[in-house]
């Protein structure tokens, strides 16, 4: 069968999309957008349009409510993703809207994706009318958007859509399936269960419909099918959450194992996730001296210029350059060595505060402070020939102590020769001294 040559009609339009609203009276869960006293159902009445950003959890109706706008205003409605457009695709749209001498309604989606720079971008438009902007963010705004974008655009929160409001919407997805097979069908308790697993989300609990309505459409269903045949919600990306932390311990590792693929798998599942890409970009900067350190010293400059990169270009340009040192890390050479010997260092001072620094390395900058002996004594290592000096530079009253171990990999490779070789002058000199 030529899929490509069937009339529309016949195409399979995911359910959610066919049972899209078209007014505001089809509109569930949204009292405060749907009321008819309300200002957003009067300015739709109006055929108006107007900036806002529609902030809540997701499958709660801000795409829905964004082309209602555009459709009661007459307007040419543009939809992009903040998680894949920038500023090129927005100035597609702008130059579309001075063309055909017409406002766009651009709906902006994960619009707390875009960066300072690429916020200001839309400023422009929305002073001349060429553009209506409507954001839509499960973030506050007021933390991830600029005050000159805030106080162009009215903040309207959308909440999670209660379970009657679920179920109404269930209710009406049944009907439709079963317009189409009406062998299909679910028992009431079946419908409650699977508006309250839903979780709010009006999209979700749709597909999930869809999902058992093609698993068998010539089916009664009971709960326990629904139960059995339940593909569980998939959890919100919570970045306090246990979901959070797996993912970035599943980077962290990969790129300790250098398994570059698997790296760029974890990384790409946070980002599609709606993790904070300077989250991950602090992360690899630690990854790069935890786990890579001195054996690869260009590991944490890379990891600093993909930080800055992205702070440069914001989403979704920016994000290449986490890709690229993520790769980096992954295949260059390891050691922990500079992470232990931190911890080494860390763990000896604390039991040693007491002890005082040793006379001939304190600052001298005074005549009574040479006079007291600070100083005495001090070897100026650039009097030396090799630039090694046999003094001990650890407090008196201890012994010194190994804490940088390096490994006999990448760049620390040449240091732990350097290291030794150091250590094999100083003790030369320190014997002739004697």
């Amino acid at each position: 069968m030529d899929l490509l040559n069937l009339p529309m009609s016949d195409v399979q339009i995911p359910l959610a999309h066919r049972l899209r609203p078209s007014t505001l009276d089809e509109v569930q869960g949204q009292l405060d957008c749907t009321e008819p006293t309300g200002w957003f159902a009067q300015s739709i009445r109006e055929g108006r349009a107007i900036s806002c950003v529609f902030w809540g959890p997701p499958g709660v109706g801000k795409t829905t409510l964004a082309k209602i706008m555009a459709e009661h205003a007459d307007i040419p409605f543009a939809q992009l993703s903040a998680v894949s457009a920038g500023k090129k695709e927005v100035q597609d749209i702008v130059a579309q809207a001075k063309q055909t001498g017409r406002t766009y309604l651009l709906f902006l989606d994960e619009i707390h994706r875009f960066n300072k720079a690429q916020q200001d971008v839309l400023l422009p438009y929305l002073e001349d009318g060429t553009l209506i902007l409507v954001g839509a963010t499960t973030e506050n705004p007021s933390f991830t958007l600029n005050n000159a974008l805030l106080s162009r655009c009215r903040v309207i929160v959308l909440k999670s859509l209660s379970m009657d409001a679920v179920q109404v919407i269930l209710q009406r997805g049944l009907t439709t399936l079963q317009q189409q097979f009406d062998g299909f069908a679910i028992t009431p308790d079946a419908l409650v269960w699977l508006a309250g697993a839903a979780d709010g989300d009006a999209r979700y609990a749709l597909n999930a419909l869809e999902a058992i309505f093609d698993a068998d459409n010539n089916k009664a269903w009971d709960l326990e099918g629904v139960q059995q045949q339940w593909q569980r919600k998939q959890a919100k990306y919570d970045r306090d959450g246990d979901s959070h932390y797996d993912l970035i311990s599943a980077l962290h590792k990969s790129i300790r194992s250098s398994d570059a693929d698997a790296a760029v798998y974890w990384l790409a599942r946070m980002l599609e996730g709606g993790e904070e890409p300077l989250y991950l970009a602090r992360r690899l900067i630690r990854m790069a001296t935890e786990d890579i350190g001195l054996a690869d010293p260009k590991a944490l400059t890379l990891a600093l210029d993909a930080q800055r990169m992205f702070e440069i270009l914001g989403s979704p340009e920016g994000e290449q350059g986490l890709f690229e040192v993520v790769i980096y890390l992954a295949l260059a050479p390891k050691s922990n060595a500079t992470y232990m010997a931190e911890k080494a260092a860390r763990r000896l001072a604390k039991i040693t505060q007491h002890l005082d620094v040793p006379s001939h390395l304190k600052n001298a900058p005074t005549k009574l402070m040479k006079q007291i002996g600070h100083g005495d004594g001090y070897q100026y290592a650039h009097n030396e020939a090799d630039a090694v000096v046999s003094q001990k530079h650890f407090p008196d009253a201890m012994d010194e102590a190994v804490l940088f171990e390096p490994v006999q990999r990448g760049f620390e490779k040449t240091l732990a020769e350097r290291k030794a070789w150091l250590q094999a002058r100083r003790d030369e000199k320190r014997g002739s001294n004697r």
